[in-house]
Order: structure tokens, then C-alpha cells, then sequence
């Protein structure tokens, strides 16, 4: 049987795609199904590699299907013991291990909702959300344990290898009863711990639509070596670079421990990875290193997610890697409706766009009063939902080919002298630089403007004489006289969600606090 697997051109995506497509795909139906047997239990055959793990120490730690499948099923039969049912959250905050993901299925086949938490919030953080979500457990390590217990976290569970010898006694299979409908997994979104980001809930045929940017955003085939140096912790580590790889079969890895782009690259080298997927700091990270060319790669597929990619990078990246890195857009809350199609050859990657519109998803830009844009036109990126056009709460444009083109969340539009200037734009041609390695742009107040452009920056080097002004004079020669940074800090680090974007909103305050305490 002819499956959309077996398709990689766009061509043939828009004449072969349908949801009755997705779900021959998997083995369950939408009365019986349930993610941990599509991602694990159903490929268990013989020494078949599901994870390869690059920790950040050096190690290498390689899981099978099989012992996640048996240590996931251990797991399952503890949390019953211990009067877990159907519904109750239980929340796993530990780096990306074999305890990890044995929790994380286990906690799923048990019918139970899996709440995967950050492994770098502190009491805070954990606070907000165990007081959102209410977990009758909470798995982790033994060295985040006393703030998970200063958080609040009820039932503070250490899972490590003592742990799970200790339930080798256990069953190594679980009969499981959930439907496509029952909730799987509960996961907020990426913000800062301070304030609590949206929950989003997930039930288990969720994984059916996670197929859409799985094929067509991240182009999984069979025969791929998969990573995704993203946090599972959040959505696009978890459902894009776990769960969507694991359910076709295809082995996946990622990164464990602090982030480090040299350690990735030997990873990546080792581990023949054919195809990754990354947010776009992840890529800058590595070109900043140095160290990209002194490994040797297997890349078929590339893409990134999180925000735009400067175009400098883009360049690095072809020509270090050999092949183009292809965008994917979404939320975590509408899921990716915009791809590059990663492996079809009969799309061009065009430089700075996001792609076209995946099968089955309506997509357009509009203007304020809800009519829709032109060609070349800038206005908001609206999806249709159930027949009603939902925000994006991003700008936008689409060109005369149908690729569209990311203009910025609409709160990163900067207002100056009544010219329109978006910050995105500003960071790439900032990039472009040679002195520069990261920034980040807002609007800061000014009397005269009502807002002007200003960067933080972090140099490569020392700062130099004259180097502002060379800035200054670099972005007036790439954009528009007025669209150049009129205030320049140099920094030491940018503040960043924990999915590795510029959290603006942060800058955006510290400016606001600053012009309170000069008044």
C-alpha cells in the first residue's frame, strides 16, 4: 500500500494529502489509540536504536525501542500501584535520559497526562505551574528534588538508575485503555518564570496532525538519522523532534546537559545525522564556534523553527553543511502551518521566506480591517480554524508564488517618526556585521520620535573606537536612512526564553524601567 511517506516532492503532497492519509500512518483508531504504543511499543524489534543522547559532558548514551518499551511498562505498573488513573497529571522534570523518556511514556500508557517541566526552573517557575496543574507526582532527578519540594510539588519522586532497577520485578508490558480523545500531555509554553505561560493540552491523536509538519516541515522519512538538539521540555524538542520521528520509527537524538555548539557538532558528526532540526540559535551558535568546519557531516535535511534566521547564517549554513536550512512555522497552540519541505526537490528554498501553506491548511495575510493583503503587502498571518480566521498575532506578507515572508510578532514593530520598522529586520542586517555575534532590537521611548531603534549587542571581540558608528553606518547602507539603531548597548548575554529565543519583552521592560527611574 501506497503510503505519504512514500512521497517527497510538493507536488505530489498537494495531490496525495489527506487526513485518512495520516492515519493510516498508525496503528490505532480514534475509539483506541494511544502515543506510546505509535512512538515505542510498536517498534520493538531486535537492538532497533530510538534515541542517541549527546550529554554535554562527552557521553553518548544510546536507547533502544525495546528498553524504553519495558522500562516505560514498569513505570506505567508503578503509577497504578500508587492510584494513579486515567486523567491525573504527573509532571517529569529531568534532563533528556533514559529516565526521561521512560517516565514520559510510562506516564502515557498508564492513561495519566505527562507534564514535562524545564530541568532549569527554580522554585519559582516550578511554583507556578505545579500550582496551575496540580500533579499527584512529581518525577526528578535527585539534584532538582529540593526545589521541586520548595515549588510545592507533591510527591517529589527521584528517578534514577536505582529507581528503575528497583522495578525490574514489575511487568515488562502494559495493557493500556486510552482513546484518540483522552488528554496525553499537558505542556506550557516557552516564557519566563515570572509570569505563567498557556498550558496547552494535547490528547493522544494528537500525533496524527503532529504528522502535517513531520512530512512536510521536518520531511521524516523512514531510513532518516534524526536530532533535534531542542529541549523535549518544550514543543518543538517534545512533538516535533521526539514523538514525530519515534512514531514512524525513525531514530532521533538530542542534547543533554548545558548547551554547547562545539560538543553538538562532534555529536552530529558521530552520530551520521542526516537530518536535523533546530531553532535558528542553535545554527548561530554554531557558525559563532568556529569549529563547524572542522567536522565532517551527512546532512540530507535541514530546518529550524523559533524565529527568523539571519541571513548570514543561512549562507554559513549552506555552504558549511552543504544543503539549505528550510523554515517551519507555527505556534504551539495552532501547530505548523507554513514549511520549506525539506527533501522536495521541486520546491525552491527561497532566501528569507518561510515557505508555503502545508496540505490541508488555509493560510493569508490580512489588514487591519480583515480583507486580504496583496501581493507584497504587509498585514497579520491568519489561519482558518473551523471555518473562522484565527491570529497569528505575527506580520507577514506573501508573494506572487505564494511564499510568505515573517515580519515580526506585531508587539516587535517599532513606530519611529510615524515609520513602520520592524526589529526583525533591523537584527538581520545588524548580523550581517562581521563584529557582531548576537542582538537584540526594540523601541525605547524618545520625546522628539516617540520611539527610536536600539540594539543590544554582543561583540565577537573587545569593543573598538568607532565601532557604533561602523554599526550605524552598516544597517543605514542594508535598510532604509531611518531605520538604523540610534542606541547601541553592548552586552555580555541577551535574555532569552528557554526555547532559545530574544525575549524582546524583557528588553522592552528594562528600557521602561529605566525611563520610570529618570523621571
Amino acid at each position: 500500500m501506497t503510503r505519504l511517506t512514500d512521497f517527497t516532492s510538493y507536488a505530489d503532497a498537494q495531490k496525495h494529502y489527506s487526513k485518512e492519509g495520516l492515519w493510516e500512518l498508525f496503528d490505532g483508531t480514534r475509539e483506541r489509540f494511544n502515543i506510546a504504543h505509535e512512538c515505542i511499543d510498536r517498534h520493538v524489534s531486535g537492538d532497533n536504536v530510538a534515541l542517541r543522547i549527546a550529554h554535554a559532558d562527552g557521553a553518548d548514551e544510546i536507547i533502544t525501542f525495546e528498553e524504553i518499551s519495558r522500562r516505560s511498562a514498569q513505570i506505567a505498573h508503578f503509577l497504578t500501584a500508587k492510584g494513579i488513573s486515567k486523567g491525573d497529571r504527573v509532571a517529569v522534570m529531568i534532563e533528556p535520559s533514559l529516565a526521561f523518556y521512560c517516565s514520559i511514556f510510562g506516564i502515557i500508557k498508564a492513561g495519566a497526562v505527562a507534564v514535562p517541566m524545564f530541568s532549569l526552573f527554580g522554585p519559582d517557575g516550578i511554583r507556578l505551574r505545579v500550582g496551575d496543574c496540580n500533579p499527584k507526582i512529581f518525577f526528578t532527578n535527585a539534584l532538582k528534588a529540593p526545589e521541586a519540594i520548595e515549588g510545592g510539588a507533591k510527591n517529589v519522586t527521584v528517578i534514577d538508575q536505582d529507581f528503575l532497577v528497583g522495578l525490574d520485578d514489575l511487568p515488562a508490558s502494559f495493557e493500556w485503555s486510552t482513546t484518540g480523545q483522552d488528554l496525553a500531555v499537558l505542556q506550557y509554553t516557552s516564557g519566563t518564570t515570572r509570569a505563567l505561560p498557556a498550558a496547552v493540552q494535547h490528547n493522544h491523536q494528537s500525533i496524527v496532525t503532529l504528522m502535517v509538519a513531520a512530512l512536510y516541515a521536518t520531511g521524516i522519512r523512514p531510513r532518516d538519522r534524526f536530532f533535534c538538539p531542542s529541549s523535549p521540555a518544550w514543543g518543538h524538542g517534545l512533538w516535533h523532534g521526539t514523538l514525530a520521528p519515534l512514531s514512524l520509527g525513525v531514530s532521533t537524538g538530542t542534547f543533554s546537559g548545558k548547551f554547547d555548539p562545539v560538543r553538538l557538532l562532534k555529536a552530529l558528526q558521530d552520530f551520521k545525522i542526516t537530518n536535523l532540526t533546530a531553532a535558528a540559535t542553535h545554527y548561530r551558535m554554531m557558525r559563532n564556534s568556529g569549529e563547524a568546519t572542522n567536522h565532517t557531516y551527512c546532512f540530507e535535511k535541514l530546518s529550524f523553527t523559533g524565529e527568523p534566521i539571519d541571513s548570514e547564517t543561512a549562507q554559513y549554513v549552506e555552504r558549511t553543511f552543504g544543503t539549505k536550512v528550510c523554515s517551519m512555522y507555527g505556534t504551539t497552540e495552532i501547530g505548523v502551518i507554513i514549511a520549506n519541505y525539506p527533501g522536495a526537490d521541486d520546491l525552491e528554498v527561497r532566501d528569507g521566506a518561510m515557505g508555503k501553506a502545508v496540505p490541508g491548511v488555509e493560510v493569508e495575510v490580512q489588514r487591519a480591517d480583515g480583507t486580504t493583503a496583496d501581493p507584497g503587502e504587509a498585514g497579520e498571518l491568519m489561519v482558518k480554524k473551523r471555518g473562522k480566521w484565527f491570529p497569528t498575532k505575527d506580520l507577514g506578507r506573501v508573494d506572487e508564488d505564494g511564499y510568505f515572508y515573517h515580519g515580526g510578532r506585531a508587539d516587535d514593530v517599532i513606530i519611529s517618526a510615524g515609520w513602520t520598522i520592524g526589529a526583525i529586520e533591523v537584527e538581520d542586517a545588524i548580523l550581517s556585521h562581521p563584529a557582531v555575534a548576537e542582538c537584540g532590537v526594540i523601541g525605547t521611548p524618545d520625546q522628539l520620535r516617540g520611539l527610536v531603534v536600539k540594539a543590544y549587542i554582543i561583540l565577537r571581540e573587545k569593543e573598538t573606537a568607532g565601532i557604533v558608528k561602523e554599526i550605524q553606518d552598516h544597517v543605514r547602507a542594508r535598510l532604509a536612512r531611518h531605520e538604523y539603531p540610534r542606541q547601541i548597548e553592548f552586552v555580555t548575554e541577551l535574555p532569552k526564553t528557554p526555547a532559545g529565543k530574544v525575549n524582546r519583552r524583557i528588553l522592552r521592560d528594562q528600557e521602561a524601567a529605566k525611563a520610570k527611574v529618570a523621571e
